[in-house]
Parts: C-alpha cells; sequence; structure tokens
C-alpha cells in the first residue's frame, strides 16, 4: 500500500513540474517567484490540476434517449452559460495550487527551457579545502555512527557458523564483536566559488518598471549561478552620478536623481575586486544595469576603464539595457562600436519590457563562460 501512495505522489510530482516547466517562461516574465523565497525552497503557483471525474447530464429532461425525439432535435443540450444579468454567481471558481520546489530543480528547469550549457570556471579559480567523507567500515566508533547493515550481517555470519541460527524461529542478536562503525578520511577537494557584482543606475530616469525587470532578471540569474558552485558572493552598487556599495534591499528599492556617471560605478566596483575578490581565486561575474542615458564625456571615461580593469578580470560583464521613456540608450550603442556585438567577454542585452527578460536570461548566460 505504502509503495502505491509513494508511486502516485511521485507521479503528481512529475505532474506538477511539468505544468510548472511548460508555464516557466510565463513565471520568468512576470516576476511569479519574487517574495516566495525561502531559505532551500521556493513557492510557485500553480493553476489547480483537475482530478478526472464523470459528468452527468440533466435526467428527467426528455430528448433523445429518453423519449420520443423530433426530427433535427440535437443529441446534447448545452449548458447555459448565464443570463446577461451580471448577478453574482455561487459555483467554485478556479483556485491557485501553491508547490514548493528546490532551487536545484528550478535550476534544473531553467537550464532546460533555455537550453544554458554548464559553466566551466577558470582553471587557477578554485580553492582547495579539506573535507570529511565516510568512505570506509571500523570495528570500533561511537554508536551514533554504527552500520547497522554491516552489524545485521556480521551477527549473521557469525551465528550461521555457529550453527545457533534456527530457521524456524529467525531472530539475529549482535555481539560486540558483530559491530561495525563507519569511518572517514580527509580529503582535499576543490571548491569553484563565484563573485556576483550587480551594478544599477538609480537616477532620476529609472523608474520603479525599470527597477521591477531588473529585480526578476537578477532572481533568475541567481538560482543558475547558484547551481553551478559551491559558493557564491553577491554585491550591490548603485550609482547616479556618485557610486556606492549598498545591501540588497537598498539595491532594489532606492530612488535617485540627477545625472548619472557610468565610470562613477566601474571604479566602486574595480575597488571591491582588489579588495575581496582578487581574479585568481574568484569567477567574477558582474551584471550592469542602465537606461543608458550617460553624462557627458563620461562615456569616454567608462569605456576605458570597463577594457582595462574589468573585463580581463571577469568571466563575464552583462550589460542589459532597460528602455526608459526618459533615457537616450546612448550606452549600448557605444559599448557595441568599441567592442562589437559577439565580444569574448562582454555581452550585450536590450531588455525592451518586461516580456523581453526570458531572451535576455538566455543571452546573458548562453555563453557557458
Amino acid at each position: 500500500m505504502s509503495l502505491r501512495i509513494d508511486r502516485d505522489r511521485n507521479r503528481f510530482k512529475q505532474i506538477v513540474r511539468g505544468k510548472i516547466r511548460r508555464n516557466l517562461r510565463k513565471y520568468i516574465t512576470h516576476g511569479e517567484m519574487i517574495g516566495r523565497k525561502g531559505k532551500d525552497l521556493v513557492s510557485i503557483p500553480v493553476p489547480a490540476l483537475d482530478v478526472p471525474h464523470f459528468r452527468y447530464g440533466r435526467n428527467g429532461k426528455g430528448g433523445v434517449g429518453q423519449g420520443d425525439g423530433e426530427e433535427g432535435q440535437p443529441i446534447a443540450r448545452g449548458d447555459q452559460e448565464g443570463d446577461g444579468t451580471g448577478q453574482a454567481g455561487s459555483d467554485p471558481g478556479a483556485h491557485i495550487l501553491e508547490v514548493d520546489i528546490s532551487f536545484e530543480e528550478l535550476a534544473a528547469m531553467l537550464a532546460e527551457e533555455l537550453e544554458l550549457p554548464r559553466i566551466e570556471p577558470k582553471g587557477k579559480a578554485n580553492i582547495v579545502q579539506d573535507k570529511s567523507r565516510y568512505n570506509s567500515i571500523r570495528r570500533v566508533g561511537p554508536e551514533s555512527l554504527r552500520h547497522f547493515k554491516r552489524t545485521y550481517k556480521e551477527a549473521l555470519k557469525r551465528q550461521i557458523s555457529e550453527r545457533s541460527y534456527n530457521f524456524s524461529d529467525p531472530r539475529v542478536v549482535p555481539y560486540r564483536e558483530d559491530r561495525r562503525y563507519r569511518s572517514w578520511s580527509t580529503i582535499l577537494e576543490p571548491e569553484t566559488n563565484a563573485a556576483i557584482i550587480y551594478m544599477m543606475d538609480v537616477s532620476g530616469s529609472m523608474t520603479d518598471e525599470q527597477k521591477s525587470i531588473v529585480r526578476t532578471e537578477s532572481f533568475w540569474i541567481d538560482t543558475w549561478l547558484k547551481s553551478q558552485y559551491d559558493g557564491v558572493e553577491r554585491r550591490y552598487i548603485i550609482h547616479d552620478a556618485m557610486a556606492k556599495e549598498v545591501d540588497e534591499h537598498t539595491f532594489y528599492h532606492t530612488r535617485e536623481s540627477g545625472g548619472t556617471r557610468i565610470s562613477s560605478a566601474y571604479q566602486v566596483c574595480s575597488e571591491l575586486l582588489d579588495r575581496h575578490f582578487p581574479a585568481e581565486e574568484w569567477n567574477v561575474y558582474c551584471f550592469q544595469f542602465s537606461d543608458g542615458d550617460n553624462w557627458g564625456e563620461d562615456n569616454r571615461r567608462a569605456l576605458t576603464m570597463l577594457r582595462e580593469r574589468l573585463l580581463p578580470r571577469c568571466n563575464l560583464f552583462c550589460y542589459g539595457q532597460v528602455e526608459s521613456p526618459y533615457g537616450s540608450g546612448e550606452y549600448l550603442r557605444s559599448l557595441a562600436d568599441t567592442f562589437g556585438v559577439s565580444h569574448e567577454t562582454l555581452v550585450l542585452s536590450d531588455i525592451a519590457d518586461k516580456d523581453a527578460i526570458y531572451d535576455s536570461i538566455k543571452t546573458f548566460l548562453g555563453k557557458g563562460k
């Protein structure tokens, strides 16, 4: 009975995950996951799954199969959809089911849907750490590590060899010398680490709509990179004419005004990498979001800093230009003219609206770097 229940439960999980996978583009586009994150799970709203059931007709109403019919009479009587009065109905409406899945499952769905390649970390960005692994059996050890299966086998072999095992009344009683315990050995295991630096323009031309797009896209970027690395550190930089490092909440909820100097964000990012994330130890990912409206002659300085101080130290530098009714969008064209559209490290994306988030993520993460 329990096996049947487990089989049915696993089947239900497969059906639910199939629905999530088929609707993943909608979730990505409209930020359905945001605000539902837990420590290890994320809650996803899924339309309720109907259990198959028979639908019965209206008995005693006459018609074909219930008396004499007339020529041209419909075989089935259709249900009335409404009387047009606009009155409140009494029937139940559609319900939404909240389903919890792990971030690992979510990342796997994202990779399958967007056809993302696995990331190949840089060769020198491996930190070797001591790891304890249970890979052997000993005769002594703490009771908390007793290996019950091995202990049972040893006791059974002993009783059979002593001819004390009763096949009609099978009882296995381990003696002290039968007990076996799990043991561990310390091994050196490489551990790859990643640092994600988010930079966002918070000048007056960046509206709440643009920030919502950035927040949604960042959630999916985090989900994918966390599935690829053992350790992920995130840092946040906001800027208008000046830049500063902030926490995650401030990053998504700050509203500033004034002009924009993108080079100020690059300066803070470069100093952050110098202090905390040397390129020989970390896989560095930078994601910059702006409406592309840079201040005056700052483009030249920003492009120089990007070429000399950031691109050589990054696995990937992604620039997403979020279209705004107030921004000129000039910076994206400057990047394309300076570095080209197929640069090895720099990836450019034009994010027109929420519907463009899906393609932008695929553009950013599709290189497998």
